[in-house]
């Protein structure tokens, strides 16, 4: 046996010592018979580790199963809950578990990753969360922006308590922002936002199951009470927008329906030479963001502060780089 993994197990079984003083108290039994049963089930782990088979005892070591759901349009959190996971992680889609009615989910490790709108989680998350039944021991998120996060950990932290679902830790990762009314995407790829680095430190986190809330300053919160009385978008219903008043699409279009299959909430359908999108958008511009031809654009809106401007520049579109059109299609197509 290598002394490292001897050492390894000498440490658990000295944590497994200080479990059953912990017993003695409650159960009112002798330590003589405490310490007996103790190290009958110590020396049964470390002969199986002795001979390469798995440990029979919670000193194994197992590899706690670790279940990642997500949200995503252009596929920054798709890539981050691919980073997040191992060989013993499943990822699931959040709108493929709604499609199917899938809201009992359990495992050792639940985690979440979705993308902030204003700051807030899609309302296809939050109305995912108030239905799902999360079975844990440890509950983690990570929420991935753009430009400004606010107060966004805090208001996932209050929207999964409502759920009566709270997470042990929630933190968020700055990425590109795809907000097409506000940056160019050419130029948000030239910006280095450290995503590695900040990666590193979540898996870390997570992986020894840190607890913890990432705080916001009370600038912070003021800011995000701004965007809210400027916007007048409801915060308990976040980003939910008509589709049919936002996107127009072009004569660049082929009708390849790679729009239909990116929309998570099936908006988009083929008409007779050209797109119609009509039902509540996500604002998560899949469509816009992954048409081929940029075919689909932004309607200047004069009376609407988010889009007074219309785009930045309708030349320029965003996928993440790790994410294949295929990846998409399979994580948000409503196909049926």
């Amino acid at each position: 046996m290598n002394p490292n993994n001897f050492a390894t197990e000498k440490e658990k079984c000295k944590n497994i010592i200080i479990a059953y003083n912990i017993m003695i108290g409650d159960r009112k039994i002798t330590r003589r018979t405490a310490l007996k049963s103790m190290f009958g089930t110590v020396a049964m782990g470390l002969a199986a580790t002795a001979v390469g088979l798995p440990s029979l005892t919670s000193c194994s070591g197992k590899k706690a199963k670790r279940v990642i759901l997500y949200f995503t349009g252009t596929g920054n959190s798709l890539y981050i809950a691919r980073q997040l996971a191992d060989e013993n992680t499943e990822l699931l889609s959040i709108p493929q578990l709604i499609k199917s009615g899938r809201f009992d989910i359990e495992a050792d490790e639940i985690g979440i990753v979705y993308p902030i709108y204003g700051h807030m989680p899609p309302n296809m998350v939050r109305r995912f969360i108030k239905q799902a039944n999360l079975k844990a021991d440890y509950k983690f998120a990570v929420l991935t922006y753009g430009n400004r996060k606010c107060n966004a950990a805090e208001i996932w932290d209050e929207v999964s308590n409502k759920a009566g679902k709270p997470f042990d830790y929630i933190a968020t990762i700055i990425m590109v922002d795809n907000w097409l009314p506000n940056f160019d995407m050419n130029e948000q790829r030239k910006i280095d936002k450290h995503i590695p680095e900040n990666l590193s430190r979540i898996k870390s986190e997570i992986s020894e199951r840190k607890r913890w809330i990432e705080p916001a300053t009370e600038e912070e919160r003021m800011m995000h009470n701004g965007f809210i009385a400027y916007t007048g978008i409801d915060p308990e219903v976040g980003f939910l927008k008509r589709s049919e008043k936002y996107f127009v699409t072009t004569d660049a279009c082929v009708q390849c329906g790679v729009c239909v299959d990116m929309c998570p909430c099936g908006n988009c359908t083929l008409d007779d030479d050209s797109v119609k999108t009509s039902g509540d958008c996500e604002f998560c511009f899949a469509c816009i963001q992954n048409c081929p031809q940029k075919a689909i654009q932004f309607a200047k809106l004069e009376d609407d502060p988010l889009l007074s401007r219309g785009e930045l520049n309708p030349d320029a579109r965003y996928r993440n780089e790790n994410v294949s059109l295929a990846d998409l299609r399979a994580a948000n197509s409503q196909r049926r």
